[in-house]
């Protein structure tokens, strides 16, 4: 049963709030200062604390500061000031939510549902540190290296709780498989997991298909469409790519985080929604504010707890653990007993690996497919692109950024013989997001030949990658 420790100065507040507390059956302590909800953190440390922030004595994120074991407590800042600055300012001092006066009780009963059987899940949770762990293994990670163990611990420690996570790391890290893990060690668990790729939806349609849309509320809208919000209700949204996301939908974006809700494109009603959101980006996300290219309060509202996923070549001896992984699974799946030979196993060291993970698993089928019994690996990676004078294009000072974008887009695609995969490696951008590119570039031209504007359309992106992490997918 979970204990929750009310701090408010307002008789009124403390009283209907113990009220929806005692019904969602938990225990109540309520405290009208900070000096009196010093006193009840003596008695009892809560799993959810729920304070004003302007109290009489000081300000109620000084709690944060005096609980014992900060992880085991969701903290949750109640503020009368609905702005930006105030939110991003508790997030800041530790709040991992908020809730605004006059508090929605909807909203605070959906926090407090989420409150989970604390004994099972901590103890879920010590098991995969303990044995699991010495196995090389996290949730659906997979890695013994001091730097995989230090992640491990990042993402047990913020898995019970409610906060956002960011997910920063190179392309092909494992991302996907961080967030995989954090939604199944957490109260969520048993409701959706969904995981939407803002880079890999034309900028048409990503509006849609976040937030849904009604019945003819634009063309060739000839039905209701419920968008990953409402999907994942209950459960965990990732935003893949999320600095890739328009700045026009951010703002919308930054809306649903702070209010919980939503609306349809095509109709105002609202939506509620219980979603906990994780994000994920392959670039600095300070770089993408400072270059105007992300919003700097959608920023500081996922950054809550920043999670670095690190590269391959900083993971020592996980990079022979991994390739020996990739061949255990093909061997299963085609009956076959190969292994890698000594020299093998001594070039995966020479190679940087900069598609990581991703990159090591497409080398590793590679080598299995051309090779009979043992496993030689002659190139651990594709050759390099020759340069040359051919490899400089000109831009006029002035030139649009989009134009600027396009014609590198375009100049590295013919440069790199019209193959998509490694053209986006050279760009540093993912497949998807080169796909949705030459998708808009195209619809312009169309534009420009014949002056109408043609209908938005949704390109399946290629096959994503099944691993990228050192686990599968579950599904």
């Amino acid at each position: 049963m979970p204990h929750v420790l009310i701090v408010d100065d307002s008789p009124d507040e403390l009283g209907w709030m113990s009220e929806v507390a005692q019904a969602e059956g938990c225990t109540v302590a309520t405290a009208d200062s900070l000096r009196a909800a010093r006193v009840q953190l003596v008695r009892q440390q809560p799993e959810v604390l729920l304070t004003d922030i302007q109290l009489p004595d000081g300000n109620g994120l000084q709690l944060v500061r005096e609980l014992e074991a900060p992880a085991q407590t969701e903290v949750v800042a109640i503020t009368g000031h609905a702005s930006v600055d105030s939110v991003v300012e508790a997030l800041r001092l530790g709040a991992t939510d908020y809730l605004v006066k006059p508090i929605d009780i909807e909203r605070l009963r959906a926090i407090l549902k989420r409150q989970p059987e604390a004994a099972e899940l901590r103890h879920e949770i010590g098991e995969l540190r303990g044995e699991l762990r010495k196995a090389g293994r996290f949730g659906l990670l997979l890695g013994a290296s001091p730097a995989m163990q230090s992640l491990y611990d990042k993402l047990a420690r913020v898995a019970p709780t409610s906060a956002t996570v960011l997910l920063i790391g190179e392309s092909g890290t494992g991302k996907e498989l961080a967030a995989r893990t954090l939604h199944d060690l957490s109260r969520r668990k048993r409701c959706p997991f969904l995981a939407v790729n803002c880079g890999a939806i034309s900028p048409q349609l990503i509006e849609s298909e976040l937030f849904g849309h009604e019945k003819g509320s634009f063309t060739g809208a000839d039905r209701q469409h419920i968008g990953f919000f409402e999907r994942a209700n209950g459960g965990t949204l990732l935003l893949d790519e999320v600095t890739e996301m328009p700045l026009e939908l951010q703002v919308k974006l930054l809306r649903v985080l702070e209010t919980g809700s939503f609306a349809r494109v095509g109709t105002t009603q609202l939506i509620s929604t219980d979603v906990r959101m994780v994000a994920a980006t392959n670039r600095l996300p300070e770089k993408a504010v400072a270059e105007g290219r992300f919003r700097e309060d959608l920023y500081h509202r996922l950054n809550v707890f920043p999670v670095v996923l690190p590269p391959l070549r900083d993971r020592g001896t996980d990079i022979e653990l991994l390739a020996q992984h990739f061949l255990d699974e093909l061997n299963r799946q085609e009956g076959t007993s190969k292994s890698f030979s000594p020299q093998a196993i001594a070039r995966l060291y020479e190679h940087s690996w900069s598609g990581n993970v991703r990159e090591l698993r497409n080398h590793v089928q590679r080598a299995f497919i051309l090779s009979d019994d043992i496993v030689e690996t002659a190139d651990a990676g594709d050759a390099p692109m020759d340069t040359g004078p051919g490899d400089v294009i000109s831009i006029r000072i002035g030139t649009p950024l989009d134009e600027v974008e396009r014609r590198v887009t375009m100049a590295t695609l013919e440069r790199c013989g019209q193959v998509k995969r490694k053209t986006a490696e050279v760009l540093g951008i993912s497949l998807k997001t080169l796909y949705n590119r030459l998708e808009v570039y195209s619809m312009k031209d169309q534009t420009r030949e014949d002056g109408n504007p043609p209908l938005p359309r949704h390109r399946p992106p290629p096959p994503r990658s099944r691993d990228a992490g050192g686990g599968t997918h579950k599904h």
